[in-house]
């Protein structure tokens, strides 16, 4: 155990170079993983590294499992982690700042536009509450993905049989996954679509998608409105970040929409 707590750690990722790509099944980092918690233990063991001895690095640590289930559950484990400690916090906080915008500017008429052509009139508040929505339909598409990103794969073992694994191992994996985790992990009902297939990852992957186009739709509008100041749209001032240009101080540039919609761009 305290060899693994290393590697959750940090201790010990000196110890694997291994490039994301390799096999499809993520072998390579398997092995990796096990040799060094294999290694570790056997060095806090006092034994000597390399020996195999009395840690081997595929009877005791791997002990019967995969690549194609420990891989699919690490990376499920690893997004719904990144989701629920990052990503939903921080869309909910991006929402409610709009919707308090959107109470707050409630009473400023201005022109809407079509084609960036006037069209007809709306409020301010009514633009931002649409930003809002967005973000919170963002909120629901993400947890209406979850359920199945809680589902591992691990207990499948190699093709989905569960060969070479005590026949309690998945229910009781996932259980203790759950606890460490605090996320309600268990254990996939069909082995065979969630070793075969990676389609809540892929649904997850299109929820982040849909996500970031309505963060560009969102960052472009607020650096086109705020465009000017004086031969520009210019409805909305937009706080300086840092004082200006290198080559006009008094400029002030968008950097706030524009790191949004780079990082965005990476994302689709």
């Amino acid at each position: 155990c305290q060899a693994a707590d290393e590697v959750i750690e940090g201790k010990l990722d000196k110890h694997f170079p291994l490039r994301v790509w390799q096999t499809g099944s993520g072998t390579q980092s398997n092995m990796n993983s096990n040799e060094v918690i294999a290694n570790r233990a056997i060095e806090i063991a006092g034994g000597t590294i390399g020996s195999k001895d009395p840690v081997h690095p595929n009877d005791h640590v791997n002990k019967g499992q995969s690549s194609n289930d420990t891989f699919p559950t690490a990376m499920h484990i690893s997004a719904v982690e990144r989701i629920r400690d990052s990503l939903i916090p921080s869309i909910s906080t991006l929402a409610d700042s709009f919707r308090e915008k959107a109470n707050e500017f409630q009473d400023i008429i201005k022109i809407g536009r079509t084609h960036l052509m006037d069209a007809t009139p709306l409020t301010l508040g009514q633009e931002f509450s649409g930003y809002s929505t967005q973000l919170e339909y963002a909120l629901d598409r993400i947890n209406g993905c979850m359920p199945r990103m809680y589902q591992i794969a691990l207990g499948g073992t190699a093709v989905g049989t569960g060969l070479n694994s005590h026949k309690d191992f998945a229910v009781k994996v996932a259980r203790q996954i759950a606890e460490l985790t605090g996320c309600p992990f268990v254990t996939a009902p069909n082995k065979f679509e969630s070793l075969a297939a990676h389609d809540a990852i892929v649904e997850a992957s299109g929820v982040l998608k849909t996500i970031a186009c309505s963060l560009m739709k969102i960052a472009n509008d607020i650096r086109w409105l705020g465009s000017g100041p004086r031969c520009g749209i210019g409805e909305i001032i937009l706080p300086a970040n840092e004082p200006g240009s290198s080559i006009m101080p008094g400029k002030v540039n968008p950097t706030q929409s524009e790191a949004m919609t780079m990082v965005v761009a990476q994302v689709i």
